[in-house]
């Protein structure tokens, strides 16, 4: 990897610290808070001062170097803080969906062993600090929780307290650097496993993906990246926080997605990339006819989470300037596959892209033979990217003795490299770009009193791409089971609103093989034909 200058070893720190002296006073980056319409602007020298205050200030909590700083932020400045912060003193950032609640997070804070935990107050109407206070009870390894907002126990002992002249900054960073092949990140995604999978990711292998990438985009410090995705997705994170600063860019941020303000972030800040999953184009292009003066800076528009509908790119062409490009990848890998910025329009209609350099695909059949071109096989990827590992669960590295790793997706590749991916080998169902933890909702669902077999699948929806389907079977003399009633169970438990079902279906038996194993290949066959009310909330 070092050979191909793929790996330059070299960590985000350091790419700061140059953009700092370069240009102290250049805008680091733009925060808005949809909420209450408030925005945040710093200049590099602000920022850096919040860095130092944080990472000093974490070290003085008990954060040692590989210890794991876990937070549940949204897309705020804190954040982009935050990780900066946590690579200045060699800790582990691991960034959680806002979406998490008791179940989610119980299970990741203990088997990451987080020190610190980071979370609003509230945010959307949702107390974050009780119910971290509540987790922390039962996680003895977890000993600080963090809060913005309401008594802002973040502000008071990290940023209010001149750590810099009570402790020699500069050697402690120098002390706790760590190496480019340390871990920086731990991610969590869902699985089919039937618990979340703990993604480890260097510096290495991120700006492996985060190099390239800016390049195929023809990216430079004169950009100015917007990002509505959440930085605790990989998109996010990768491309909103690690491609700015490795860029000297500006970033402008968004924590709620409304493609209104969006637009009214747009016409203040000029961006002109972003890249987000398939709904979030499909908004813009909707409100574009009323916002194209606001949209006409925005040069470059990735989609990626879905496959984009032919339609909605035709649509965008004629209603926004930006090119739009189609992308492929993983928690795991960063973005692999993409299409090029003079590509022919149809390439990402009809394709995913082809690989970025540092990375290859390749698409097998059944007996692990390459196929023909657009033939329909299983999609590996390996290269410089590619991560670490999962968190003590090295069984789960589907990584071969010559370093390919099975994606659990299927795809047609054709003669010039392009692939399309055309499904999933793993059981997971992709909402708006999220995957679903089909296992985990299975299991939960279950334990439900009337159900005695469950079966969760897709169905397509133009806008998100999927929505989650329940079949379920009763046990006998049991009252029908509406999804209201199912949707209830499942919140009493404290299950994500994201990973709810949309649709249910109460069957006298689910299609099984010989040996019982549900069939799901006709459920999603079935569930091809759903078709929701149009009143039905997204």
């Amino acid at each position: 990897m070092r050979a191909s200058g793929a790996w330059n070893d070299k960590i985000i720190t350091e790419y700061w610290d140059v953009a700092l002296q370069e240009a102290p006073e250049h805008t680091a980056l733009v925060a808005y808070r949809v909420g209450d319409d408030q925005r945040v602007t710093m200049s590099r020298r602000e920022l850096d001062i919040h860095v130092t205050r944080i990472a000093v200030g974490l070290a003085a909590l008990g954060v040692e170097k590989a210890d794991v700083v876990s937070c549940q932020l949204p897309n705020w400045w804190q954040m982009f803080a935050l990780h900066l912060a946590c690579v200045r003193i060699g800790a582990v950032l691991n960034p959680l969906m806002p979406i998490f609640r008791e179940r989610e997070l119980r299970f990741i804070l203990e088997h990451a062993q987080s020190r610190v935990l980071v979370v609003p107050s509230s945010f959307r109407g949702f107390n974050y600090a009780q119910m971290a206070n509540n987790l922390r009870d039962t996680l003895p390894r977890l000993e600080h929780v963090l809060t913005i907002g309401g008594d802002d126990s973040f502000t008071q002992q990290l940023l209010n307290r001149a750590w810099e002249r009570e402790t020699d900054a500069r050697a402690l960073f120098n002390s706790r650097r760590p190496h480019a092949d340390d871990v920086v990140q731990l991610l969590y995604t869902s699985g089919t496993t039937g618990e979340p999978k703990g993604v480890l990711h260097s510096s290495n292998t991120l700006f492996a993906n985060v190099r390239p990438y800016a390049e195929r985009l023809q990216l430079n410090h004169n950009d100015v990246l917007f990002m509505a995705s959440p930085m605790a997705h990989q998109t996010g994170f990768l491309y909103g926080l690690m491609m700015p600063v490795y860029l000297q860019a500006t970033a402008v941020l968004q924590d709620v997605w409304d493609p209104r303000f969006a637009a009214r972030v747009a016409a203040a800040e000029r961006p002109t990339f972003t890249m987000a999953s398939t709904p979030f184009l499909a908004d813009l292009v909707e409100i574009a006819p009323q916002h194209h003066d606001a949209l006409s800076s925005l040069r470059v528009f990735a989609a990626a989470g879905a496959p984009i509908p032919s339609i909605l790119v035709e649509k965008a062409s004629s209603a926004i300037d930006a090119r739009i490009v189609s992308a492929w990848g993983m928690s795991e890998t960063g973005a692999v596959t993409m299409t090029h910025l003079d590509d022919p329009v149809e390439r990402a209609i009809h394709s995913d892209g082809c690989a970025l350099p540092y990375m290859e695909v390749k698409v097998l059949d059944d007996h692990g033979q390459p196929t023909l071109p657009g033939i329909e096989g299983h999609l590996l990827v390996r290269g410089a990217s590619l991560f670490i590992g999962y968190l003590k669960r090295p069984e789960w590295y589907a990584v071969d003795e010559d370093g390919w790793f099975e994606t659990g997706d299927l795809a047609q590749m054709d003669a010039q490299g392009y692939i399309r991916i055309t499904g999933r080998t793993k059981d997971v169902v992709i909402r708006g770009g999220e995957n679903i933890p089909v296992v985990e909702v299975e299991n939960l669902i279950y334990t439900h009193p009337a159900v005695t077999a469950v079966a969760l699948v897709g169905f397509p929806d133009e806008r998100l791409g999927e929505r989650v389907c329940a079949y379920v079977t009763l046990h006998e003399g049991e009252a029908p089971l509406t999804l209201a009633a199912l949707v209830t169970y499942l919140q009493q438990h404290q299950l994500s609103k994201n990973y709810l079902p949309e649709h249910l279906e109460v069957l006298p038996e689910l299609p099984r093989t010989p040996s019982g194993k549900i069939q799901k290949f006709k459920l999603r066959e079935r569930a091809r034909e759903i078709r929701l009310h149009p009143t039905t909330p997204a």
